[in-house]
Parts: structure tokens; sequence; C-alpha cells
């Protein structure tokens, strides 16, 4: 696949970077096909309140990769941690200087040179409590919520970013079509007042 253009940190979460084309209409069902090992921690044992977690964390993901598949590397790996508000808010402080919580964090590993497999893609670090109160707020199922913040974490570690207007829309765009492939209503829209 050799050189996609994709820029990666060495461990700081997600930052500016060169932004892959997604497309516009996202087949992402258990069909697609990609050789990627997803690792998920759970490091938090109130995860144990939300059972499916590991198996949305490894489908969000895995999607998410399916649905750029070219630029995913022949062999790779990717790990997912399932954390606390605490753990989050220490990641947060030290390496984006922000002390608070945070639904969902990045890290992009570093590019390795080509025939190294499997290819680091990065880790992808989710906060329990900040994940279950913005379902509520926004009346949203937690593991869609889940999944939405995984495909996030995901497409960030794959050089996604969201810090000018167009990356956002196209970051977005990115993200309705993946979880509508998971048959999960758009992320963005809140729902309305009754």
């Amino acid at each position: 696949m050799g050189d996609s253009g994709r820029q990666r940190s060495t461990g700081a979460p997600a930052a500016a970077a060169e932004v892959p084309r997604a497309p516009a209409e996202a087949d992402v069902s258990a069909s697609a096909v990609i050789d990627v090992e997803i690792d998920v921690l759970v490091e938090d044992d109130g995860w144990e309140s939300f059972p499916d977690a590991v198996a949305v964390c490894q489908r969000a993901a895995r999607a998410a990769l399916a649905s750029i598949s070219d630029e995913v590397p022949p062999e790779a790996e990717m790990s997912i941690t399932l954390t606390s508000d605490a753990a989050i808010r220490l990641l947060n402080r030290d390496w984006r200087d922000k002390d608070k919580a945070t639904n969902v964090l990045s890290f992009p590993a570093p590019e390795l040179p080509p025939g190294v497999a499997p290819q680091p893609l990065g880790d992808v670090i989710v906060a329990r409590e900040t994940v279950l109160a913005e379902a509520e707020a926004e009346e949203k199922d937690p593991a869609h919520h889940l999944a939405h913040l995984v495909v996030h974490g995901t497409l960030h570690l794959m050089g996604f970013d969201h810090e000018d207007d167009e990356e956002a829309e196209e970051m977005e765009a990115a993200e309705r079509a993946i979880l509508a492939g998971l048959g999960i209503d758009d992320p963005y829209q809140l729902p309305l007042e009754g």
C-alpha cells in the first residue's frame, strides 16, 4: 500500500494531518474484510454494567477501518481502552494541557518502515462516565454513542481531524456513513423536543 500520505504523531493525541477522502456512501457491513487486530482493554470495572461494550468497540473500529480500507496497512493492529473519567482526565491533562475529563482520546502510532508487520495504528481511549452522561443528556442509546466515539477515534488514528470547518464536515460525513452502515442514526442530529 506504500505511503498513503498519512501523517502520524509520536503518540500524542490526534492533531492536524492530511485528511484522506472517505467514500460518500460507506458499505461497512460485516462482509468488508480487513486484517486488523483490534485489542480492547477494559481498564475500569464500571464497564461491566455495559456487557456488550467490547463487541460494540470492535465492530465500530472495524467498520471505520473498512470504510477507508485503502488507507489501512495490509496487516495492522490497534487498541481501544475502556477507562474512567479519572484516568482520561489525567491523559487529557498530560497530553493536551486540558485538566478535565473528555469522552474519547486518540493516540496515533508513529508510522513504521514498510515491511514491519503488523503496523500499529494507535490507541483509542474512551471514558465510561462521560459516554453514559452524554448518551443520557442527548437521549441516545449508550451503545450507539459508544460506537460513534470509537468510529471518531479510529478515524483520528487514520489521519482525519476537525481543526477547521472543511475537515470537520469531511470527518462528520465519514462518521455518518459508517454509522449508517451499522444501523445507527446520525449522531449529530439531536432529538426533537416534543
